[in-house]
């Protein structure tokens, strides 16, 4: 259900929400998916659309992980994300409530599914910033929901997908993303000026690394710093970490950059300090699907959390 709909059936898709596995073990899953152009039409700049045997594998990488809230990038039209939604329901994974965001760019955007009920949205669309003296766009928008994950524990959830390492004739693509960077920190810091407290999830494509300009002004700084949960594979990597500077060495990529034959972690599930006490850091990884790669060119990554603290 659409969150501009949802009062139409609210009480019984929370109920069939309040009565999932999830509730039932006081945890929930959050994930993110780059799905690489899961088009139902071509268009100018985009010309395929995504194949059965690439929309299969897509199915098999989320029922893999059966996340709770799903937040998905480079997905088409709506028609495109009902019909993975229904692919998805008749597997066996229902998710009542969505919502997808139209930004600048006509042709891929951003959106989410839930199992848990989306309470409010405030989705971000016509964001501009100063680049070279010019006035640009955010491209995809940016996603933001209240999302109810138990009676006594509602957390807010925003999905992004910043501008990608190609190059572009009009702008260079690092400050590019850094303005879009910018703005979606402007967005958390106001969440955080509303309530120091909240549970935030930020999520989604960042399209660059960590120590980047536009990964760090995300992340913040001091009492409002996001913690990188750093969903990795679970293939027994439990070596020690032997510089407290570094990242451990666990396998963190997830995405092949074909051009370049590189693996690189580009996606990212960011958690504000108050949530970070309810990360299950056990439960927070990335699948490691046979053939991932006839899906997309990104891999999903779950973390979990958990609601009986409160």
């Amino acid at each position: 259900m659409n969150c501009t709909k949802f009062a139409i059936g609210f009480l019984f898709s929370l109920l069939v929400a309040f009565c999932s596995t999830s509730f039932a073990t006081g945890t929930f899953r959050v994930a993110t998916y780059n799905l690489e152009n899961y088009l139902d039409q071509p268009t100018e700049s985009r010309p395929h659309v995504k194949s059965a045997e690439a929309k299969s594998k897509i199915r098999e990488s989320i029922e893999c992980i059966k996340p709770d809230v799903l937040a998905l990038e480079e997905i088409g039209t709506t028609n495109a994300l009902l019909e993975l939604r229904a692919s998805l329901k008749a597997d066996g994974l229902d998710y009542p409530f969505w919502e997808q965001v139209q930004g600048a760019d006509t042709n891929i955007h951003i959106a989410i599914l839930g199992r848990l009920p989306i309470v409010a949205c405030r989705p971000h669309t016509n964001d501009l910033f100063l680049l070279d003296g010019r006035q640009l766009r955010v491209e995809r928008g940016f996603a933001e929901v209240d999302i109810q994950a138990a009676t006594n524990f509602t957390f807010t959830l925003i999905a992004a997908h910043l501008k990608s390492r190609r190059a572009v004739p009009d702008a260079d693509e690092a400050e590019e993303r850094l303005g879009e960077a910018k703005i979606l920190r402007s967005i958390i810091d106001e969440d955080f000026k509303a309530n120091p407290d909240a549970n935030l999830v930020v999520l989604g494509d960042f399209n660059d690394v960590k120590d980047s300009d536009s990964v760090k002004t995300i992340i913040g700084r001091r009492k409002i710093k996001l913690t990188d949960t750093r969903p990795a594979e679970r293939n027994g990597d439990s070596a020690p970490v032997e510089n407290s500077n570094f990242d451990p060495r666990n396998v963190s990529w997830t995405e092949f950059y074909g051009k370049e034959d590189i693996y690189t972690r580009m996606d990212y599930i960011l958690i504000s300090p108050a949530l970070a006490r309810d990360w299950v850091k056990e439960e927070t990884y990335i699948p490691t699907i046979p053939n991932w790669g006839i899906g997309s060119d990104h891999r999903p990554i779950v973390a979990t959390f958990k609601t009986d603290n409160n």
